[in-house]
């Protein structure tokens, strides 16, 4: 199977639909009676004054969903082959994010984290081409237009302003300039969305939204065993790709190398911003799949020994597959 997308071959896509189909069967078996859909905060709750939280049937949820992970596989894998970030072009960054965004039951339907991994996809468009630019200010102003947008999507997603500031610390010289547009950016959004709240008499309640940045950081979460259970090979393949990178980190080109430490700031910046949420959802740490298939691919594409990395992955492929028929 991994060698089969190490190389660039377009008729790969039509692999990439069937295993789409496939680690998405076991959630079509035992589709539930009800799918909710939620795709702006409450605060922003205003910009969509209709009901839609169950406006699609859970099998439409489920392709729809599906759809929008396809589309993204192929735009990230594009992403990634036009900068060159694995050496060569391939397509397994799209059948490692097939694979990730199927990995937990909350992953397969629409949320909003899944929305804004087109805005995550966008931003990394955009950060990637601060290295050689000569003049960002347009750039990062652009940037945070995306994070203040993505915020009124899913709060948490505030976090990726973040990303501009430690891209720019990584891709470029100081210039304060740079850093303050990207604030003005952000604040543009949020401007427009005062005049709404100010419109519809709620202005003194407009300083609410950011609350939930004062939450304490939670000591324990609750987490399914099985999903510890599938997290395993996912921790073992990260592990491994890790020791690749080490090994590779210094031939490569500089650009590669202040690209996958942004990537890694990425990852992590994702996973930890979960707490912001008042209930915790699972489907938080799809937002990780984008910066995680980078570093999938990268161990995939030189993994040496070929019974070792192709029984690793099937081994994630069958599990996923068998926790969506077997929910403990």
């Amino acid at each position: 199977m991994i060698n089969l997308f190490r190389n660039y071959n377009p008729l790969n896509i039509i692999w990439l639909a069937i295993l789409l189909f496939v680690l998405r069967i076991g959630f079509m078996v035992q589709v539930p009676e009800k799918v909710e859909f939620i795709f702006v905060e409450p605060f922003a709750r205003l910009l969509v004054p209709v009901k839609y939280e169950y406006a699609f049937s859970p099998l439409l949820n489920l392709i729809l969903a599906g759809g929008l992970v396809f589309i993204q596989a192929l735009l990230l894998n594009s992403l990634i082959n036009h900068h060159n970030l694995l050496g060569k072009p391939t397509f397994l960054p799209a059948l490692m994010y097939i694979t990730l965004s199927g990995l937990f039951t909350p992953f397969l339907t629409l949320s909003a984290p899944l929305l804004c991994n087109f805005l995550l996809i966008w931003m990394l468009f955009k950060l990637f081409n601060l290295y050689k630019g000569e003049d960002v200010k347009s750039t990062t102003y652009d940037l945070g237009l995306i994070v203040a947008v993505g915020s009124l999507v899913y709060f948490p997603f505030i976090y990726l302003f973040l990303v501009i500031w430690i891209a720019l610390m990584i891709f470029r010289p100081f210039n304060w300039r740079e850093w303050v547009i990207s604030i003005l950016g952000y604040v543009t959004v949020f401007f427009f969305l005062a005049v709404i709240y100010f419109m519809n008499d709620m202005l003194p309640r407009f300083s609410h939204i950011w609350s939930p940045l004062g939450k304490k950081f939670p000591d324990h979460i609750s987490i399914n065993s099985y999903n510890y259970l599938l997290l395993v090979p996912v921790i073992v393949i990260l592990v491994l790709c890790f020791f690749k990178l080490q090994q590779n980190f210094f031939k490569s080109y500089v650009q590669i190398r202040k690209t996958f430490q942004l990537l890694f700031f990425i990852f992590l910046i994702t996973a930890l911003s979960f707490y912001l949420n008042s209930e915790f959802r699972l489907s938080h740490f799809l937002l990780c799949a984008v910066p995680v298939t980078v570093f999938f691919a990268y161990y995939f594409l030189y993994a040496t020994r070929r019974w070792f990395y192709e029984i690793l992955y099937l081994l994630l492929f069958i599990s996923t597959i068998y926790f969506q028929f077997n929910k403990f």
